[in-house]
């Protein structure tokens, strides 16, 4: 597979590090192809923020999108203040006061249990009451695993997210309108397939009551190899069979590619190995690289012994396991070089953390078509403290 490469030439001196760079070309590049698929399929697409959020691009975002979907009422005001288009909200359970904001912010409210419709489905009616065109749905558990990694697997034994076919009647529960699944991660459209397969079996009856049906999110759409036709095909026969409206919320297709981290070389010593630390860390600033676990590339670098000088990249908490991992260089790494990790925009970015009062990374947007960059964010110690009292 040929990866689309934006950062070749950029000239990583020109931001402050560490730093994410947001290509804004390579980031309406993903959003043209999910346009594609909306307009083609007739589906509604949204942006899954809490994959990517960087709302500076909210109004790139309204160009080429539906929507977007958050994930409680912090994300659902960012998506109504920035994002534009429809707004749908759904958690693993609302606070009161939380889903009190959140049915003013939302168009549609999905809800994940039963008993958690059954609470506030007097709430929810009484705010439709004063916008009668918002909808509510509810979450199902196809019990059909795709997923390789469990944490990352909402269809794993004893999950706590959807309802399983057993626990509802025939009958879709008063009020509810749609149902809404999500059981991939980084899938293409086999996945999905199998999946609407088992759901249509299971939950065919429910189908047909229903108004919308969001397939949400893990699609890899903007990847490079992903088959957009056949998905567009699925998404038609789909709406066509059950006469409903379609939703898919892609969130790591609409950054894939689109940004990288940049990191200086602090130190470089001999402790059992090579080892250099980074002004960056894996558990603060790319925590999938511990938790799915995966390996970052590095532009310019290699597997261990590929190349002629081989590191361990580490971060500069007091962690033990803050390791990147194992990298080779074609020259030694000097105190001051930069290095870029590519492909560092999606599941980043929203999970950074200030733990051993590590700075955040800057932000910056730049465009490749242009060379026009500019650092719209930088982090200090105000913004470490404001974390804490």
């Amino acid at each position: 597979m040929h990866k689309r490469r934006y950062f070749d030439n950029f000239d990583p001196t020109r931001v402050p590090s560490p730093c994410f760079v947001i290509d804004k070309a390579a980031v309406e590049d993903n959003l043209k192809i999910l346009h594609r698929v909306g307009e083609a399929s007739g589906a509604k697409v949204l942006a899954a923020l809490k994959a990517f959020s960087c709302w500076s691009l909210g109004d790139l975002f309204q160009r080429y999108l539906s929507g977007s979907c958050a994930s409680g009422v912090n994300e659902a005001r960012l998506a109504r203040e920035y994002y534009g288009g429809e707004v749908h909200t759904y958690s693993a359970a609302y606070k009161p006061e939380d889903l009190e904001q959140v049915l003013q912010l939302s168009d549609h409210v999905l809800f994940n249990s039963l008993s958690q419709w059954e609470r506030f489905q007097a709430t929810a009616m009484a705010a439709k009451q004063k916008r009668p065109s918002m909808q509510f749905g509810l979450r199902i558990n196809p019990e059909h695993s795709e997923g390789d990694v469990p944490i990352y697997d909402p269809c794993a034994p004893k999950s706590r997210m959807g309802i399983p076919r057993a626990q509802f009647s025939e009958h879709l529960p008063e009020g509810i309108t749609g149902l809404h699944f999500h059981t991939l991660c980084e899938h293409d459209v086999p996945p999905l397939a199998r999946t609407i397969k088992v759901v249509e079996e299971k939950f065919g009856t429910l189908l047909h009551q229903a108004q919308w049906v969001n397939f949400g999110g893990g699609h890899h759409i903007s990847r490079e190899d992903y088959q957009v036709d056949e998905l567009i095909a699925l998404i038609r026969g789909f709406a066509q069979r059950y006469n409903v409206q379609v939703y898919i919320e892609p969130g790591e297709a609409t950054a894939i590619r689109s940004g990288v981290l940049v990191a200086e070389v602090l130190d470089t010593f001999v402790s059992t190995v090579p080892q250099a630390i980074l002004d960056t860390s894996a558990t603060c600033h790319m925590p999938d690289t511990l938790e799915m676990p995966y390996r970052a590339d590095i532009l310019n670098a290699g597997m261990p012994d590929e190349k002629a000088h081989t590191y361990r990249l580490g971060g500069m908490t007091c962690l033990a396991g803050d390791v990147i991992g194992d990298y080779s260089f074609d020259a030694p790494l000097e105190v001051g070089q930069r290095l870029v990790f590519d492909d560092m925009a999606h599941y980043t970015m929203v999970k950074t953390t200030t733990f051993n009062g590590i700075n955040l990374p800057a932000i910056a947007i730049w465009d490749s078509r242009t060379e026009e960059l500019q650092v719209i964010r930088e982090f200090g110690y105000e913004d470490f403290k404001s974390r804490l009292s």
